[in-house]
């Protein structure tokens, strides 16, 4: 099986952006995934999509979770999606 992908949608100067990715880069690299942080104010369709919603954590192309993530239910949703 090939490893899980992991993409953050974020904007600088965010908390929980910051606190997201420290609980999913630990995980990612112990599995060997990519993590991929995206700026959503590069993008106007991100901004519209996302707003004020970020983080949301997308893995392998399907949101998995929004605001924040410990890295128990991380490692339960790859459980369960796998």
């Amino acid at each position: 099986m090939a490893s899980p992908s992991f993409t953050i949608y974020s904007r600088p100067d965010c908390h929980l952006c910051d606190e997201m990715q420290s609980v999913v880069a630990p995980v990612a690299a112990q599995l060997g995934a990519t993590l991929e942080m995206i700026d959503i104010n590069d993008s106007p369709e991100l901004e519209q999509r996302f707003g004020l919603e970020v983080p949301v954590l997308f893995v392998n192309g399907r949101k998995a979770a929004k605001y924040r993530v410990t890295a128990r239910e991380l490692q339960r949703h790859l459980r369960n999606t796998a």
